[in-house]
């Protein structure tokens, strides 16, 4: 029988690049507002952002509830029930149980109160990070790694990519100067709209 406690020691040795976790600490620092949306469950993505220390740099976590219960079991839950309805959203690339599309809807209406020019940077790889790449607005980035299942579609549905910069940050070290700033780095994908 699987504990939960070797449920938890597997995700804590998942493989995340150290450069990551200073990224994510960076960003943090630097005043940025992280919020993470994912189609993986609380339960993971606590347990791994506790371990490396970073639970406390994102605002928000948006993704599938889980949680242990009293019998030591765990439990995963949708982040919509599609078995009452459908959560609207018609792209083929989006799950029944969770649009991420519509969940950068609701957070940048909250931002547009806040904030309305602030930009916004959607991190992603998936298929299921297409539908919310087409939620962004003028000035917003969507950074995916190259040659994955949505930097694939993104090249198939390029009308609203202004500009496509292939850079491989799997594999790539990139030195920076030792001023940096915007005009520093190499361009992202810029969302038209």
């Amino acid at each position: 029988k699987l504990r939960i406690e070797d449920i938890a020691a597997v995700l804590k040795r998942s493989p995340i690049h150290p450069r990551i976790v200073e990224a994510i600490k960076s960003a943090h620092a630097l005043g940025c507002d992280l919020k993470n949306v994912s189609d993986a469950n609380t339960f993971f993505i606590e347990t791994i952002l506790e371990h490396h220390g970073l639970k406390e740099c994102f605002l928000e976590i948006n993704t599938n509830p889980g949680f242990v219960d009293q019998q030591g079991r765990l439990r995963i839950f949708p982040h919509h029930d599609f078995t009452k309805s459908s959560h609207g959203c018609q792209h083929p690339s989006c799950l029944p149980n969770m649009c991420k599309g519509t969940v950068i809807e609701r957070i940048q209406a909250s931002l547009s109160m806040e904030d309305p020019k602030k930009t916004k940077i959607y991190l992603g790889d998936g298929l299921g990070d297409f539908c919310p790449s087409l939620k962004l607005g003028d000035g917003d980035y969507v950074m995916p790694r190259k040659d994955v299942p949505v930097w694939d579609l993104i090249c198939k549905n390029r009308t609203n990519i202004d500009q496509l910069y292939s850079v491989d940050c799997k594999l790539e070290t990139v030195s920076l100067p030792a001023a940096t700033g915007p005009e520093t780095f190499p361009q992202s994908l810029h969302v038209l709209h």
